[in-house]
């Protein structure tokens, strides 16, 4: 197991926004956006209005041109991103952007380590936290690579959160859990992202064998699309995580050029919206 070698942050926003949907009886919607997708300006608007659509918290890409773990819609909209100029520092400006309208919506940023390593550790860190990130999902740091950005960030107040998947077994729980802060993402199916959902029977199995390991709120996401299927995740668990669908919902919205349509952005916070009346109604 990895030890603990720097303390764990109050979580702050994000533990505020758990706390409150447990007062409301109901569970969360965590929605994904690539920074930058389509164009810089869009992409403001689009989070500037996820909250008023219902995401309770903000998943937001850092474009990388080598994003492994993701399928070819999140993959397709991390190259639009770049080809539109995103880059580290543009993506924590959407951040301070969004903070001057919104103190209280958590906003995590989740990605892979390269682009941090090469923006620098100390300074993205500082950087990150003054710009208002609540925390980070960085996909390809094992629990044995915690020294490398994990305990910085957890030392910089900055929760650090870490996935869980179907193959994650009991023996290793512990060491994936040691130094995580936040929430936990419980990616419901192995492969990449958009992949097809898993059976609501597992995932409420999965829910079930992780609240044995840890008290901290679980979010499961990949392949959750539609309000139905958020709605079955919102049931067991804190949060249902959406991406995939939103980020082919701002793909809809371009011509053959990749400019957006005039309603592009009020199409996706549409769509945010149903799959919100879907994890909100889920309980009764």
């Amino acid at each position: 197991m990895t030890s603990i070698t720097a303390p764990i942050p109050d979580s702050g926003r994000i533990a505020r926004r758990f706390a409150a949907l447990k007062g409301q009886g109901r569970a969360g919607l965590v929605t994904f956006v690539t920074a930058g997708d389509p164009d810089h300006d869009t992409s403001l608007a689009i989070l500037k209005g996820l909250p008023g659509a219902g995401a309770d918290v903000i998943e937001l890409g850092m474009p990388f041109t080598d994003p492994m773990a993701d399928g070819p819609a999140i993959q397709a909209a991390g190259l639009r991103a770049l080809n539109k100029g995103a880059r580290m520092t543009r993506t924590l400006e959407l951040v301070r952007e969004f903070r001057k309208g919104d103190d209280d919506t958590p906003i995590v940023l989740m990605g892979y380590y390269n682009p941090i390593y090469s923006y620098g550790v100390e300074r993205f860190l500082a950087d990150a936290r003054t710009a208002g990130v609540d925390g980070l999902i960085v996909v390809d740091l094992p629990p044995e690579e915690d020294r490398e950005l994990c305990v910085p960030a957890l030392s910089a107040g900055v929760n650090f959160i870490r996935l869980t998947t179907p193959t994650t077994d009991d023996a290793r729980m512990p060491a994936v859990l040691a130094n995580t802060s936040g929430f936990v993402y419980y990616v419901s199916v192995t492969g990449i992202t958009g992949a097809a959902s898993a059976s609501n029977a597992a995932i409420e199995e999965a829910v079930a064998r992780l609240r044995r390991h840890t008290d901290l709120p679980l979010a499961v996401g990949f392949g959750i699309s539609t309000p139905e299927a958020a709605a079955a995740v919102a049931r067991v668990a804190d949060a249902a995580v959406v991406g995939s669908a939103i980020v082919r919902k701002i793909e809809a919205g371009l011509d053959a050029d990749g400019v957006p349509s005039a309603g592009l952005v009020d199409d996706v916070l549409g769509f945010v919206a149903t799959l919100a009346q879907g994890v909100r109604t889920a309980r009764g």
